[in-house]
């Protein structure tokens, strides 16, 4: 068939059934993504004939004689359609991964299509953003400015990419052609516990197009976790890339490696395997009780798992103070609060999936490309595991589809790299939408515990914590997760009594993983929600309560124990955060409540704090280095996945080298570049990548001072500046190729994640509450955040609107559900509500004035620590609005109107 692409005569030869996206893909087309391959995430949209459509849910053939235009038709870097300059100007994304098939749609739409955003936008999904930054492009409205020299950290500078990615020309991971390129198709457990006793592959290894069926019988037999750290030994080593044992639903059984996805598919329909049943347990409660079925009892000390026997992948115990005494001294003259509080399943849905291409170089090493937010951790786990040396295996990414956490996972790569080994051949590994829900790792599911007391002046006598967290099949974050859960959620508040006790337990279940917090969002939904319910019993507004209780500087940070390690207080601003929040819900914005005596409002607000880098150890090191015509090359390993990195680390460079961005190449997160980064978690990437960037590019600046004196005769501490034609020394210029003749210019940077900072955000929430339906409406959302010196206004902004937008969607309905015997039920995204544009109310985003001493040119970390007090605020503001207490996420319609409900009911009935 012939139609045309971009402008373009197109002929082919599409396969049976075949849709358009992977048919333009097929033809390098790359600006069209997979999301989903369902119609239901618009990454994929363009235009046929002018009209926006979902090319993957549209027939190949259907395109025949007609006009396709994608982002890239729409215009280039270099002369850019006006939306896609819309969408620059108004920083109108994060990772980017959605913003091709965004811009296409609203490229199409109307006037009236524009005035009614929520409606003619829902079939495009944003995972980054909350929203608004897209409302304002598709506005015209600008939020970004020029670069000026050596004034480019803290302003709102576009994202050096940024016109790459509006046109769909910025690579993702498997945005490139590779000649003789294999696939791969993974045959999943059925069974949510059993034992492999036969496999048979031989018909599917006869299957033309099959070049390798691979099973345990081909696993290193080397234990590892598919969590990545510094310290690999943070993580218990209890998987294996085939295991002969299947502990949860979706577990690869076998994987077959062919020249098309669809020939590897239906060849694994041919394995024949037969399977030994063992018993299940899917309560983590039960799972850790005597007589409970063991998922890991063939583990020994060396797998760093606390107690196979009991299923417990790790367990915490501390106190300080007498915690039962505190209580007492609280039923005495104050309030006591004790409840349990419940939190879910939930994916972390980067629009791109995980996926790696893997091949052998021209020099035999192992190279792969590979969706990752840890290349160097891959790296050294791969040469571990496949007995090879580091110098052997190079890892590198383009720029990623967004992470939150997932991608902290190797999940994909092992696989790809035995693949490799086996077959000599580029292999590709890309995770379907339905595997991102029934294979990859979802967000730790928590039962907390929380009894907490105070005076009768409210200040906080006792506080206790007790959590039970679901590690599913696997271990692997959970020993970091229940730790981090238990550890700032309960040092934010003074208290002369405390005690933590928690449990990571292994059940059949879907693993669970690294999510944005941390494990701190689930314990501080439970943590602040108690609170909440305690000053109200004392009659004291909840902003006041907290002022009296949370730590200020010279206070220890207390969890299980007084902590003596390397967490500071870079600077305070939580004092800020809270009277910003207040002052502007006092203020109000004007969104009335729907009218009639059902509607209910009411308001909340939570308080939460984080460390600004993750403890043991975090690594970077970066370089800069003078290049042609007065330009400079930072590299730096970190990726790039909607965290603004490689904006700031441009900014930090230009400031320090008194330059444009424009003028900084970032080359980053491959570990052929570097020596070694730890990787973009925690929140890592502004303020340990950096401040090795930010120290890397002030030591270039003194060498070629230094370099330029020593030219020009003087001494060589004497006053320089840089400037576009060179370094000027008082009149004189020595212009850079005169200093690139001296050899090459080039300065190093470290920093090793130490001391630590700490990081607040306060969350508020104005919300109206239907008492016939359970519907909550959010009438107002605010939060503050001690962000530190704000290196880029409109993409700090934008993380915490992100982050704001994510956790909305936790707290109100976005839920994986099982079926009670691990099989997660629809597993498909039209089946999982994320935030629509619809759903997100506009959030005022507000900082606090201070400057971390600790962090480049003051600032904060500022991913993940926007999540974590929604849900509790919001909680908190249904509790206000209606009298009743959520103790359970999400906090769907139908649960506010059963809880409501009941509390009706029992008032009824009370005598």
């Amino acid at each position: 068939m012939k139609f045309t692409v971009d402008g373009q005569p197109v002929n082919a030869d599409p396969r049976p059934g075949q849709c358009l996206r992977t048919l333009l893909r097929d033809h390098e087309v790359f600006a069209v993504k997979k999301g989903c391959d369902a119609g239901d995430c618009g990454a994929c949209t363009v235009l046929l004939d002018g009209h926006p459509v979902h090319s993957c849910v549209i027939p190949a053939h259907r395109a025949e004689g007609l006009e396709v235009t994608t982002a890239a038709g729409l215009g280039s870097p270099e002369r850019l359609h006006p939306v896609q300059e819309q969408f620059v100007a108004a920083a109108g994304f994060q990772c980017g991964f959605c913003t091709p098939g965004m811009v296409v749609t609203a490229s199409a739409l109307t006037a009236d299509q524009r005035a009614d955003l929520p409606r003619s936008l829902k079939g495009n999904l944003c995972r980054c953003t909350g929203y608004r930054a897209i409302r304002d492009a598709v506005g015209g409205i600008c939020t970004t400015e020029d670069d000026s020299s050596g004034h480019s950290s803290g302003r709102s500078i576009p994202a050096p990419a940024a016109t790459r990615v509006v046109c769909g020309a910025e690579p993702y991971t498997l945005d490139v052609r590779v000649q003789g390129l294999l696939h791969v198709h993974v045959l999943g457990s059925p069974h949510a516990h059993a034992r492999i006793t036969r496999i048979d592959t031989a018909a599917a290894e006869g299957v033309p197009g099959v070049h390798a069926v691979l099973t345990h019988r081909d696993s290193p037999d080397i234990a590892f976790s598919t969590a990545r750290h510094e310290l690999r030994t943070d993580d218990p080593d209890d998987t294996y890339v085939f295991d002969t044992v299947l502990r949860f639903v979706g577990q690869r059984v076998a994987a077959v490696v062919a020249d098309s996805v669809d020939i590897a598919r239906r060849a694994a329909e041919l394995i024949d395997v037969d399977y030994d049943i063992l018993e299940p347990v899917f309560d983590p409660y039960l799972a850790h009780r005597a007589g409970a079925p063991l998922l890991h009892s063939d583990k020994g000390a060396e797998s760093r798992i606390t107690d196979p026997t009991r299923n417990l992948v790790a367990e915490l115990h501390g106190e300080v103070g007498d915690i039962e005494s505190g209580l007492e001294a609280a039923r005495a003259s104050g309030a006591v609060v004790e409840g349990t509080w419940q939190t879910q399943r939930v994916q972390h849905v980067h629009l791109e999936t995980h996926s790696a291409i893997g091949w052998l170089d021209d020099e035999g090493r192992l190279t792969l490309r590979s969706s990752t937010q840890v290349p160097f951790l891959v790296r050294d786990e791969l040469a571990r595991l496949f007995a090879l040396d580091r110098s052997g295996v190079r890892v590198f990414t383009a720029r990623i589809g967004g992470g939150f956490g997932a991608k902290q996972e190797m999940l994909v790569e092992d696989l790809v790299a035995l693949a490799v080994l086996r077959t000599g051949k580029p292999v590709q590994y890309e995770f379907t939408r339905s595997d991102q829900f029934t294979t990859a790792p979802c967000r730790h599911p928590m039962r907390v515990a929380v009894r907490a007391g105070a005076d009768g002046d409210g200040r906080l006598t006792a506080l206790a914590v007790d959590v039970l967290s679901d590690a599913g099949a696997y271990g692997n974050h959970s020993t970091g997760v229940m730790f981090h859960s238990c550890g700032e959620s309960v040092a934010l508040y003074r208290s002369p009594n405390k005690r933590v006790d928690a449990r990571a337990v292994y059940t059949n279940n879907l693993p669970s993983g690294a999510f944005r917090g941390y494990g701190l969002g689930q314990v501080i939904f439970g943590i602040e929600s108690a609170l909440d319910e305690l000053a109200r019993k004392l009659g004291i507004d909840p902003f006041d309560f907290r002022r009296r209780n949370v730590i200020v500087p010279g206070d220890d940070f207390v969890e299980a124990e007084v902590a003596h390690d390397d967490l500071t207080y870079g600077s305070y601003g939580l004092d800020q955060c809270l009277d910003l929040a207040e002052a502007a819900l006092r203020r109000g914005n004007g969104v009335a409540a729907p009218d009639g005596p059902r509607w209910k409002v009411g308001e909340g607000m939570a308080a939460s704090m984080i460390a600004t880098i993750p403890p043991r150890g975090h690594f970077a090191e970066a370089s800069c280095t003078l290049v042609a015509g007065g330009r400079y090359e930072v590299r730096v390993g970190t990726a790039e996945f909607g965290n603004g990195t490689t904006t700031v680390h441009a900014q930090l460079a230009a400031t320090a080298l008194g330059t444009t961005v424009d003028r900084i190449i970032v080359r980053q997160s491959d570990t052929d570049l570097t020596g070694h980064d730890t990787g973009a978690f925690g929140s890592a990437g502004s303020v340990v990548a950096g401040k090795a960037v930010d120290q890397a590019c002030n030591s270039l600046r003194a060498l070629l001072s230094r370099t330029a004196c020593r030219i020009a005769g003087v001494a060589e501490d004497a006053e320089c500046s840089l400037t576009p034609e060179g370094v000027r020394i008082g009149t004189q210029v020595i212009e850079w190729d005169k200093l690139a003749a001296e050899g090459v210019l080039r300065a190093e940077g470290r920093h090793d994640g130490t001391p630590r900072s700490v990081v607040f955000n306060v969350h508020a929430f104005r919300v109206a509450v239907d008492t016939v339906t359970g519907e909550v409406r959010i009438l107002q959302s605010v939060q503050s955040a001690d962000a530190g010196t704000v290196l880029n206004p409109q993409q700090c902004r934008g993380q915490v609107e992100g982050g704001v937008a994510q956790a909305i969607g936790s707290a109100l309905y976005e839920e994986i559900r099982l079926d009670g015997a691990g099989t997660v039920l629809g597993p498909q995204l039209r089946n999982y509500h994320i935030p629509q544009l619809a759903d997100i109310p506009e959030t005022e985003v507000y900082f606090a004035d201070t400057y971390d001493q600790l962090g480049p040119l003051g600032a904060k970390s500022m991913s993940e620590s926007p999540y974590n007090p929604v849900a509790p605020a919001l909680a908190n503001a249904i509790a206000d609005a209606t009298g009743v207490r959520l103790r359970r996420l999400p906090m769907t319609p139908a649960r506010v109107w059963r809880e409501m409900t009941t509390a009706r009911v029992g008032h009824l009935e009370a005598p």
